[in-house]
C-alpha cells in the first residue's frame, strides 16, 4: 500500500512538471494577442513564449517581467527558406524593421535573431538571449551588459553572433550619441541581400529618419548556413538574478522576404567616417560601374547624335532635290533652218592698175 502511494505521488509529480513545460512551451493565446494581431505596427501571424506579454490593449509587448530571472520571446509562426523554389539559384532576402527600449539596468538587452525550429521550447533560462549552448543561429544583439566571457566591447553596443556569443563584428554606440538603455524608444532596420551575401544594421531615435549608413555590414552566406531548412524569425530578451529592475519593450515589429536584382546592392559612404574593408570594396565597385556606365551613356547618346545628324541630311538632301529646276536642251530640228543668197562686192584698186 505504502508502495502504491510513493508511485502515485511520483507519478503526480512528473505530471505537474509535464504540464508546466507544455504551457511554458505553449504560446500564449489570449484577447490581447487578438489585439497585437490589428496592431499595423506588428506583422500578423505572431506569438509569444515566456514571459513575453501584450501590454496597454495590443500597443505594445513586454518581453521581460520584473522578477529575475525572466526571458520572453517573440516569435513569427511562419518559417521561410533561402532557398526560394520559384527563384532557382537566387536565394532569399529580408528586410526586418523593429522599434524597442530598454529600461536602465543591467539586463542581456535584446537580439533579432534567426533560429531553427525548436528553439522556442528550450530557450528559457538560459540566460545569454536564451542562445547559451546553441551553435547554429543569426543573432543581432542589443547588448546592455560587459560580459568578458564573450569579449564584449562595452555595455552599450550592437554586435552581430553567428553561431558563437562572441561577435563577429560589433559597433560602439557611445561613439555614435546613442544609449540603449536609457528607457527611450530606438528603432532599427536589418537588411540582408542575397545577391551581395550583405548583412546590414542600422539605428536611430524612433522620430529620425531611416538611416543612409549602416552601423554594420557584414558579409556572409545565409544560404550556405541554413540550406534549404526552414528558419524561424524572432526577438527575444532576457534579464539575469541581478537585473530586477531591468524590462524590455517592443513596440513595432515588420519583416518581409524580398527579391533584390543582382545589381541593386551597394553600400553607401558613412558620413560619420565608418570605413571598413567591406565598405571600400563596396565603394571601389560601385565606382568602377558608375564609370562604365557613363562611358556607356556617352556612346550611346553619340550614336544617336550622329544618326539624327545623318537622317536630316538626308531628308534636307530630298528636299532641295525636288524642288530644283534644271536647264532643258533643245535639238535643232531640220525646219528650223533657211538658206539666204549673201552678194559680196570687190572694190578694184584703179591705181594698182595704173602701175
Amino acid at each position: 500500500m505504502a508502495t502504491f502511494s510513493i508511485n502515485s505521488n511520483t507519478f503526480s509529480f512528473n505530471l505537474q512538471i509535464f504540464i508546466f513545460l507544455f504551457l511554458a512551451a505553449k504560446p500564449i493565446c489570449s484577447f490581447a494577442q487578438q489585439a497585437l494581431d490589428n496592431n499595423p505596427s506588428f506583422s500578423p501571424h505572431i506569438s509569444l513564449f515566456g514571459d513575453a506579454r501584450v501590454e496597454d490593449g495590443g500597443s505594445h509587448v513586454r518581453l521581460t517581467g520584473p522578477h529575475a530571472p525572466s526571458s520572453g520571446l517573440l516569435l513569427l509562426d511562419k518559417p521561410f527558406k533561402f532557398a526560394d523554389e520559384r527563384n532557382v539559384g537566387r536565394p532569399t532576402s529580408f528586410a526586418a524593421e523593429f522599434s524597442f527600449s530598454l529600461s536602465p539596468g543591467n539586463g542581456d538587452g535584446l537580439a533579432f535573431v534567426l533560429i531553427p525550429n525548436g528553439f522556442q521550447t528550450r530557450f528559457q533560462d538560459q540566460g545569454y538571449f536564451g542562445l547559451f549552448g546553441e551553435n547554429r543561429f543569426l543573432g543581432i544583439e542589443f547588448d546592455t551588459k560587459k560580459d568578458d566571457k564573450v569579449g564584449d566591447l562595452n555595455a552599450n553596443h550592437v554586435g552581430i553572433d553567428v553561431g558563437s556569443l562572441e561577435s563577429v563584428k560589433v559597433s560602439n554606440l557611445s561613439s555614435l550619441n546613442l544609449v540603449l538603455n536609457n528607457g527611450e524608444i530606438l528603432k532599427s532596420w536589418v537588411d540582408y541581400d542575397s545577391s551581395s551575401k550583405l548583412l546590414q544594421v542600422r539605428l536611430s531615435k524612433l522620430n529620425d529618419k531611416r538611416p543612409f549608413t549602416p552601423i554594420l555590414a557584414y558579409r556572409i552566406d545565409l544560404f550556405e548556413m541554413w540550406g534549404n531548412e526552414d528558419v524561424f524569425v524572432g526577438i527575444i530578451s532576457t534579464t539575469n538574478e541581478e537585473s530586477s529592475q531591468s524590462s524590455s519593450n517592443v513596440y513595432s515589429w515588420r519583416f518581409r522576404v524580398r527579391d533584390v536584382s543582382s545589381w541593386m546592392h551597394s553600400l553607401p559612404a558613412d558620413p560619420r567616417g565608418y570605413v571598413d574593408k567591406d565598405s571600400q570594396e563596396f565603394r571601389a565597385e560601385r565606382s568602377k560601374f558608375c564609370a562604365l556606365t557613363i562611358l556607356a551613356g556617352l556612346i550611346f547618346n553619340t550614336g544617336c547624335g550622329a544618326l539624327l545628324a545623318f537622317v536630316m541630311l538626308f531628308m534636307w538632301a530630298i528636299m532641295v532635290n525636288r524642288h530644283t529646276v534644271f536647264p532643258v536642251e533643245c535639238q535643232a530640228g531640220p525646219d528650223d533652218f533657211r538658206y539666204e543668197k549673201v552678194n559680196v562686192i570687190v572694190e578694184k584698186d584703179d591705181q594698182g592698175d595704173k602701175d
